[in-house]
């Protein structure tokens, strides 16, 4: 059976989110919309809000999820982590900081593999 893009694409937004929750994050939000943009996952780990994409690939890509986010890319999130602070957690005393991430899923029949940059931008 084969896997619609965005079925792939939900399924390693949950790998990533099992990952995080194995970690000790809290999960605050998945595809979370601010205006006309978009985060993967929000998740809390403490005082830390993490912002991560989330990208996957299958073991026969060309490049890397971690090599598709380019600067228009990291432009985009910084603006959507910047709008959710403001909207969400500048008031928060509890929130000390953002941090922006990056997580690849690739996945190979049905074994995948994680690769996790903390603070990848």
């Amino acid at each position: 059976m084969t896997l619609s893009r965005k079925e792939l694409g939900d399924r390693a937004e949950e790998k990533v989110v099992e990952f995080l929750v194995a970690r000790g994050a809290m999960i605050v939000g998945r595809n979370v919309r601010l205006g006309m943009l978009e985060i993967d996952i929000v998740a809390r780990l403490n005082e830390l809000i993490l912002v991560v994409e989330v990208r996957y690939r299958s073991e026969q890509a060309w490049t890397t999820g971690l090599s598709s986010v380019d600067l228009g890319k990291r432009q985009r999130i910084r603006r959507a982590g910047e709008r959710l602070w403001n909207r969400r957690f500048k008031n928060d005393s509890s929130a000390q900081r953002m941090r922006f991430d990056v997580a690849s899923v690739t996945f190979s029949d049905d074994q995948f593999d994680i690769e996790y940059i903390p603070a990848a931008f």
